[in-house]
């Protein structure tokens, strides 16, 4: 395979082989060990033979061309005791129906009919910022997300349930955060520790939110606006429905992954445009010609480029879904490499996202590195966000234009800086790539 380097070995490391190391520091690990060793790179984390995947082609060749010979990998599956078999773990002939019942409630038209909400609930928590005080960004873009997910996704108002969600949602996110890297990953989250203990009432807490939600729509007119209206309206070849679990399961990943992700994207947003301002300066130029003094809508999105090239460097050098993993179902090849049976493969897009080979000046942010066509001239899987394949994220379309809505809506009212004692802010690669300090920042009022 042209430019990429295939079959070596790192090294074996101690007793738990290379783990520890991607505990101490995952996105140093994996980047020293491509850049080292190769793109496919065969190392042990703990129990597990893994091969790190790190050239566009090999990626293809995974996830498309030989999609069938893989599943979701352990730490994926884990997820599963949250997110039920939806649409993100789901896999073969019932991940298939899913998502053709799915498809048309994120139809460009649907989408657009719910930008007007999104830059209205962004609104309300704007309205609440000060000139010159100080806020701490990643709650503020969490608690703008969940608001738009909530809206979008049930179509009436739940602000007594975000308190829950909030909470409920920080509960899983930490009880995943523990165990990710570690062997924990194995304890089964039926033992009664005191961890598992918090995790169960926080999904029983969820569950009842969602359930509730489910039983209210049915026996109504369901096809409605919001995203549950659709799901519930939607019907297979065979005229099937989805059961209340099904749409449990999907209404979940929608709600927490969609929000998370999201508010991550917008608070890496708003940290490299305070480390440069003159960027900064650059968008608030676009969003003031285009919008003045009114709202953003989804039709002015065409016509501020800079914006969108602000969203695209953002999830290149601070990609949320920072990690693909993949487990072999049966013995396979890649890259003309023997892949045995119950190998678990990894991509991250931290990873190929920074590497010199198809990004120039890989460390620095750059919007205009997109404004002269850079998407169409990579590799097609050089550049990974939202993964790929027939996988790829259903909801790309819906989270870009929430988070172009709502950063052209900050940038309209506000700047902002971060706090001088915060010196600086580190990515944390947990089931998501989050900062790992607090990101507090002074805000300026614009209009």
């Amino acid at each position: 395979m042209i430019g990429a380097r295939i079959g070596q070995t790192a090294p074996r490391g101690g007793l738990l082989g290379l783990l520890p190391d991607l505990e101490h520091d995952a996105l140093g690990l994996l980047t020293a060990v491509a850049r080292d060793y190769g793109d496919l790179v065969h190392m042990r984390l703990g129990l597990t033979q893994t091969v790190l995947v790190s050239h566009p082609h090999l990626v293809e060749e995974m996830l498309v061309t030989r999609n069938a010979d893989y599943r979701k990998n352990l730490g994926a599956r884990r997820l599963g005791s949250l997110l039920g078999n939806g649409l993100l773990l789901s896999e073969g002939e019932f991940w298939l129906r899913q998502r053709r019942l799915m498809q048309p409630a994120f139809h460009r038209q649907r989408l657009a009919q719910m930008g007007q909400t999104m830059v209205s609930l962004a609104a309300g928590v704007l309205d609440g910022w000060r000139d010159g005080e100080t806020r701490e960004m990643q709650a503020e873009m969490t608690e703008i997300t969940l608001r738009i997910a909530a809206q979008t996704l049930f179509g009436t108002d739940v602000a007594e349930d975000l308190a829950r969600i909030r909470a409920a949602s920080l509960t899983t996110t930490n009880h995943f955060r523990s165990r990710l890297f570690s062997l924990l990953i194995l304890l089964p989250d039926g033992v009664p520790t005191a961890g598992n203990l918090r995790y169960k009432r926080a999904v029983r807490d969820l569950d009842a939110l969602v359930y509730r939600m489910i039983g209210e729509r049915r026996g109504t007119d369901a096809d409605g606006h919001d995203l549950l209206g659709m799901l519930l309206a939607a019907r297979d070849e065979d005229d099937r429905a989805m059961t209340d679990r099904q749409l449990r399961d999907e209404v979940m990943t929608l709600l927490l992954a969609g929000h998370d992700t999201t508010a991550l994207a917008l608070t890496w947003s708003l940290v490299l445009l305070a480390q440069h301002p003159d960027a900064a300066a650059r968008l608030r130029s676009e969003v003031d010609v285009i919008l003045g003094e009114r709202r953003a809508a989804v039709e002015d999105l065409p016509r501020m480029p800079y914006l969108e090239s602000v969203f695209m460097e953002t999830l290149r050098l601070y990609p949320t879904a920072w990690l693909i993993g993949r487990e072999a179902v049966r013995d396979t090849r890649l890259g003309g490499e023997r892949i045995p049976r119950g190998t678990t493969l990894l991509v991250s897009p931290w990873v190929l996202h920074r590497d010199p080979r198809f990004h120039e000046d890989p460390s620095a942010f750059r919007p205009e590195r997109w404004s002269d066509g850079l998407a169409s001239r990579l590799p097609r899987f050089a550049y990974v966000p939202f993964g790929g394949g027939q996988r790829i994220c259903i909801g790309s379309s819906f989270a870009q234009m929430e988070a172009m809505l709502v950063l052209a809506s900050i940038a309209q009212r506000f700047r902002w800086s971060l706090d001088p004692h915060v010196p600086s802010i580190e990515p944390l690669p947990v089931v998501t790539l989050r900062p790992r300090q607090l990101v507090p920042m002074r805000l300026s009022g614009r209009i």
